[in-house]
């Protein structure tokens, strides 16, 4: 078998294994503030922020999710830029303003290594907020060898209230050679972790009489009226 699908598997089958708690706490909490009229926010910087990317206005995916958009933040603004801003103590001055976080929704903070100061601000400002904070990284990295670069020392696994851990090894790396990781885990883990909170929270507003709200396939004849309706429902909170 090839090493990356055979590695790729392995830690699959961990967080499958190990995970499943934290995933049914998430989706228990999420589809009842859902029920209430709240969203799911995702923050993420670097490539952090293709995982929150990827379960937004996704056929077959829940319709409440919007991702944080903060362009300074993602690589296609320049990448090694976005690693600096992540790691600026002043930079969350820069777009505080634009959150909008209300006790009914759900918060979503992704970072692999949970010890870079803007998304441990995030975190904060959500949990003053009301909101349910939740971090997806790996607590691999852990804070003996990594500590925190936030000024308050917090991790983010210190901010959040429930950790899905990717269980990603340290440098993100599956393989090794000469000392070097390669063949990173963190974008495949993390949205497997996503989707399975979100597919586990259609499945419980189904079993609870819930209508569920679902994008249907854009390149599906029939499917435009349907998400439509979804966006008008709420187009109020999320930019669609």
């Amino acid at each position: 078998m090839n090493a990356y699908f055979k590695e790729i598997e392995s830690l699959m089958k961990k967080v499958i294994h190990e995970e499943q708690q934290s995933v049914e706490r998430v989706a228990a909490e999420m589809t009842k503030r859902l029920s209430i009229g709240g969203i799911v926010q995702l923050f993420g910087s670097g490539h952090s922020h293709l995982i929150a990317e990827e379960s937004f206005f996704r056929a077959g995916g829940l319709v409440p999710v919007s991702p944080i958009i903060v362009e300074s933040l993602m690589i296609h603004n320049g990448a090694f830029q976005a690693s600096i801003n992540e790691k600026d103590p002043e930079f969350i001055q820069t777009f505080a303003g634009q959150l909008d976080f209300r006790p009914e929704d759900v918060i979503i903070i992704i970072s692999t290594s949970g010890r870079n100061v803007v998304p441990i601000d995030v975190a904060h400002i959500a949990k003053e907020s009301g909101a349910y904070v939740v971090s997806l990284q790996s607590l691999c990295y852990n804070a003996s060898e990594q500590p925190s670069k936030h000024h308050s020392g917090n991790r983010l696994e210190d901010v959040a209230e429930t950790v899905l851990n990717t269980h990603v090894t340290l440098g993100d790396g599956l393989l090794v050679s000469e000392g070097m990781p390669y063949a990173p885990a963190s974008g495949i883990i993390g949205s497997m972790l996503l989707h399975a909170v979100f597919s586990r929270v259609i499945g419980m507003m189904i079993e609870s009489g819930i209508d569920p709200p679902i994008f249907k396939s854009a390149n599906l004849d029939g499917s435009s009226a349907h998400n439509e309706q979804m966006i008008a429902t709420y187009g109020k909170r999320i930019k669609f």
